[in-house]
């Protein structure tokens, strides 16, 4: 699996566990982690091409 799938994979499953309802030291947890998975998508992503399909 290359570093993008994987990084798309776990940013599937904390958006999974986000809709679940998690506390709040959770969900700022879950939150911060989506943010470094972002920025991570960012400076892998070609120029112009989208990070992942949108549900």
């Amino acid at each position: 699996m290359s570093a993008l799938e994987n990084l798309i994979l776990q940013k599937e499953q904390l958006l999974t566990r986000l809709e679940a309802h998690p506390g709040p030291n959770e969900r700022a947890e879950i939150q911060a982690l989506l943010a470094k998975i972002e920025t991570a998508l960012k400076l892998l992503e070609p120029e112009g091409a989208p990070l992942t399909s949108e549900k």
